[in-house]
């Protein structure tokens, strides 16, 4: 019994171990089929990524950059040239002291008075010179009175001639005595007269018509000739710009040329006209003087800063937007998109700039297609896709 128990518990162990080694079989086989799908997965989809990238490798055109041009023409433009420059009177006047001076007794103006011709502007004391003055009228009364003394003397001698009692000599010597008192009589006259100008050049006066632009002097200050100008006048009120220009546009204007003038501070703006060039250059700013004569008003200040548009004509020239035109070391230049497409660099010469755009004076006809902007991120010789817009957008 118990041998036929043994034999059938091996025979079930044996049995047993064949379906273990013939599931360990199965579970290999899925294995197997489960790399296999995997990686014909895999290849498929290295040979999809391959074959999308041969498509985006194969050769195509660049794309080519879109530019707005602009073709301006030519149109009638008013020259403009922009200054600067300091306001002064046009004839300033310094005042000062003409006579021997002395101590100020009065001050009758005051810095932006108007004054008239011969107007007196301050008065210096004159307690002295009156007082010679008039020892000066006595002895004019003095000398007159010796005068008339030595003409009647004289008649009376001239009637005594005739009886013998004066010898010609005689009335020779009282025709001297008499013109001696005549002249003494001119001379103190003379003197008088001096006395009464050095008295009267004791009141400082104004020289011409105009503006008292600044005064330095106060009661009891004591002045003399040759001393620093007492006070500053702007004859008429007339005032002028002293506007700075480069060599290059001072040669474009002429006496005569209409200016607008437009102080610093204000919008105002004030017209004159050009009455001097300056006929030197500074040899270190290359720059000279154009001096614009103004009318008076009360907001141009002499001494301030104003800005000066100069007009010298008109020119028919092309208008390109600021945009347009670029600048280095050698100068203005756009760029322009020939008829195959590329760019190339055009060096110019500008003019007026104003709101409406930039006066090309040279280097364009008006007839190129001008690149509108974005010019800076453009090389000579790329090839672009132009785009025209109107002249000024």
């Amino acid at each position: 019994m118990n041998v036929e128990q043994g034999f059938w518990r091996k025979r079930d162990e044996a049995i047993d171990s064949v379906d273990g080694d013939h599931d360990t079989r199965a579970r290999g086989r899925r294995r197997l089929l489960i790399v296999i799908v995997a990686a014909a997965a895999l290849i498929a989809l290295v040979a999809y990524f391959l074959m999308s990238g041969g498509e985006k490798a194969a050769p195509q055109g660049p794309s080519l950059p879109r530019v707005t041009v602009v073709v301006p023409g030519r149109q009638a433009v008013t020259n403009l040239i922009s200054a600067t420059g300091n306001l002064a009177a046009r004839r300033e006047m310094p005042v000062g002291v003409a006579g021997e001076g002395g101590i100020v007794t009065a001050v009758r103006v005051e810095p932006g008075d108007w004054v008239s011709k011969g107007q007196v502007l301050a008065t210096v004391d004159r307690q002295v010179q009156v007082q010679q003055s008039a020892q000066m009228n006595a002895q004019i009364a003095a000398a007159e009175a010796d005068a008339r003394l030595a003409q009647n003397e004289l008649d009376r001698a001239k009637k005594l001639v005739a009886r013998g009692f004066i010898s010609q000599a005689d009335i020779d010597r009282k025709t001297a005595t008499r013109d001696a008192a005549l002249a003494r009589v001119r001379v103190t006259r003379a003197q008088y007269g001096e006395m009464n100008a050095r008295l009267a050049r004791l009141d400082i006066r104004a020289p011409e018509a105009g503006l008292v632009l600044a005064r330095v002097i106060e009661p009891g200050q004591i002045v003399a000739a040759g001393g620093p100008p007492l006070f500053r006048l702007a004859k008429g009120g007339e005032m002028e710009l002293l506007a700075r220009l480069a060599e290059s546009d001072l040669a474009r204007l002429a006496v005569g040329q209409t200016a607008s003038v437009t102080p610093v501070g204000t919008t105002t703006s004030f017209q004159g006209q050009i009455w001097q060039l300056s006929p030197v250059i500074d040899p270190e700013t290359r720059q000279g003087t154009a001096r614009i004569a103004l009318a008076y008003d009360k907001a141009l200040r002499p001494g301030g800063f104003a800005a000066a548009e100069i007009t010298s004509g008109r020119v028919d020239a092309p208008l390109l937007p600021e945009s347009a035109v670029q600048s280095d070391e050698k100068g203005n230049f756009v760029y322009v998109i020939g008829a195959d497409d590329k760019v190339s660099r055009r060096d110019v010469k500008t003019g007026t700039v104003s709101n409406a755009g930039i006066a090309i004076l040279s280097g364009l006809s008006g007839n190129e297609r001008v690149v509108f902007s974005a010019g800076a991120f453009l090389n000579p010789g790329d090839k672009v896709i132009p785009e025209r817009a109107k002249a000024r957008p």
